[in-house]
């Protein structure tokens, strides 16, 4: 199979569907592998590292979307690529198309194949292209929190690890699944009291057995 990896091109997106060991992988399998000219370089990946991979740098998406039967991006594809992709054309990436009536349709009047990556189960139910964004999602909470306890983000100026004769901060997780685990974890290394909600007795247990005490 040709598979296309494309740059992103929406609004502060610096990621890349696919890195050059990722490449590599494909090779091993007998695919051939198309990336466009610095996809990867927001992930710090430059294109010489794809080449030395395997990889053929493509100068724009057209070409690429002219030659893969298979592309990748990371995010959804935006209405200047609506009309490169090709019928028989597999476009694997996160759609979240629940959210997105317009692009639905545009896929719809396609005919393509679409693979949503939030979509893909293992069979134990568990999402594995889902998670790794999850696990980013909870551990940024708690950054992002945190930089607005700060006064001069308008804060109360509450340190969550709190220094010697100060109590640290309270942090409260709604939610003991990947986003909140990730979230909790980010929590108690940075010293703070962390309180977790959630409505399985049995979920409970468990990250009470694995949380620092």
């Amino acid at each position: 199979m040709i598979i296309g990896i494309l740059k992103e091109i929406k609004t502060e997106e610096n990621r890349v569907s696919m890195t050059p060991g990722g490449v590599e992988v494909m090779k091993q399998h007998g695919h051939s592998v198309l990336v466009e000219k610095g996809a990867g370089l927001g992930s710090g990946f430059a294109d010489e590292s794809y080449r030395k991979a395997g990889a053929t740098i493509i100068n724009t998406p057209k070409q690429i979307f002219a030659r893969a039967q298979m592309v990748m991006h990371v995010k959804e594809p935006l209405p200047p690529e609506f009309d490169l992709i090709r019928k028989d054309q597999i476009v694997f990436t996160y759609l979240h198309l629940a959210a997105d009536r317009k692009l639905t349709r545009v896929l719809m009047q396609r005919g393509n194949i679409n693979i949503a990556y939030e979509t893909i189960q293992k069979p134990d139910g568990s999402l594995p292209l889902l998670t790794p964004m999850s696990e980013v999602a909870g551990r940024m909470a708690i950054q992002q929190g945190a930089k607005y306890l700060e006064m001069a983000q308008g804060g109360a100026g509450v340190l969550l690890g709190g220094v010697p004769g100060v109590d640290p901060g309270t942090v409260v997780v709604i939610g003991g699944g990947v986003v909140g685990t990730n979230a909790a974890k980010m929590a108690c290394g940075l010293g703070a009291k962390v309180y977790i909600l959630d409505n399985s007795l049995s979920r409970l247990r468990y990250l009470s057995d694995i949380m620092p005490r």
